[in-house]
């Protein structure tokens, strides 16, 4: 027995060397091209990609964010799967970024959902209309300008088992029938009188555990014949901000000289304080993205270009914005 033991171990020790012999030997282009063949020549695909979508964040702001979503042009299924992210304990809860949260009551369904022209027309299930009064109006704010960050989308019309809602379920407040990102944000209102109201859109920073999002907010104002560009980049460089929790980036002395809109591009022309290094003439990633986004809410450009004493310095293309 213990010879046949002896005879095993030799055995198999004999084969290990062998082996280990037979590594050692191997050209180095073949074990070069064995790696190659594991890593290089592997093609990863992702079904998934990264869509723009407007949650609740723990301020209780509507707020930008992305999630992963089907990777898909076409429109409808894109728009359903990314209104599953809006509700509460849905098919994408397991994906909702930290610090934000969904806003569509739990249970609610897409009975249908369909695509003509620029406009979305979602149909939900009743239990859309169990939402909490607090909430009904924010929930309308994250369904539009999630759709509207869509690709072709402008209008969206949102139906209860058929019907076109067009009351908010526990205000009574009147809708639109058709809405756009014209119905406005996490609202703020400075007006001295209900006549010659005007609104504008202006984005600003937050951040959770030091991830900075952008939030919008919709500011209704007297018009007193104000340039509207010119306001926007004011309230941009205004400081103190009075909106709590929400920053701005642009410094107080950035000054708007002049500007030119032409179809889907704005050139904007500032004096040198918008630059946070003068020297390498940098401009703060959330001063681009601020600015960006709020001409693109208000004016629907695709393209910001930004001057310094009219010499080009960057250029914001709104595809690009993370």
């Amino acid at each position: 027995m213990l010879k046949k033991m002896s005879m095993r171990k030799l055995m198999v020790a004999t084969l290990t060397l062998f082996i280990l012999m037979i590594l050692y030997l191997m050209p180095d282009s073949l074990m070069e091209k064995k790696l190659d063949l594991t890593h290089d020549n592997v093609e990863y695909v992702y079904s998934n990609s990264l869509d723009v979508i407007y949650l609740l964040d723990s301020n209780d702001y509507v707020a930008r964010t992305k999630i992963n979503s089907i990777n898909n042009s076409d429109v409808i299924a894109k728009a359903k799967d990314l209104i599953e992210g809006l509700i509460i304990g849905g098919s994408k809860s397991n994906i909702i970024p930290n610090g934000f949260r969904s806003i569509i009551p739990s249970g609610t369904t897409v009975l249908d959902i369909s695509f003509e022209s620029d406009t979305v027309t979602v149909n939900f299930s009743d239990e859309l209309l169990d939402i909490n009064e607090k909430y009904e109006e924010k929930m309308i704010e994250a369904i539009v300008y999630t759709l509207t960050s869509l690709d072709s989308v402008d209008k969206v019309i949102i139906k209860v088992n058929g019907e076109v809602l067009t009351k908010l379920p526990n205000s009574g407040k009147n809708l639109p029938s058709v809405l756009d990102k014209s119905f406005g944000i996490n609202k703020v209102y400075d007006i001295s009188s209900v006549h010659n109201i005007d609104s504008f859109t202006v984005y600003y920073v937050n951040s959770y555990n030091d991830n900075s999002y952008y939030v919008p907010v919709t500011k209704y104002i007297n018009n007193d014949n104000q340039d509207k560009i010119k306001v926007i980049i004011e309230q941009l460089s205004s400081a103190p901000i009075y909106e709590s929790n929400l920053m701005s980036f642009l410094d107080v002395s950035a000054k708007l000289l002049d500007y030119s809109l032409e179809q889907e591009v704005i050139k904007l022309n500032f004096n040198n304080a918008i630059l946070s290094d003068v020297t390498n003439s940098n401009i703060l990633e959330e001063v681009v993205y601020t600015i960006s986004l709020s001409m693109n809410d208000n004016y629907g450009v695709e393209e910001v270009i930004f001057c310094v004493d009219n010499e080009e310095i960057y250029k914001s293309l709104l595809k690009d914005i993370e």
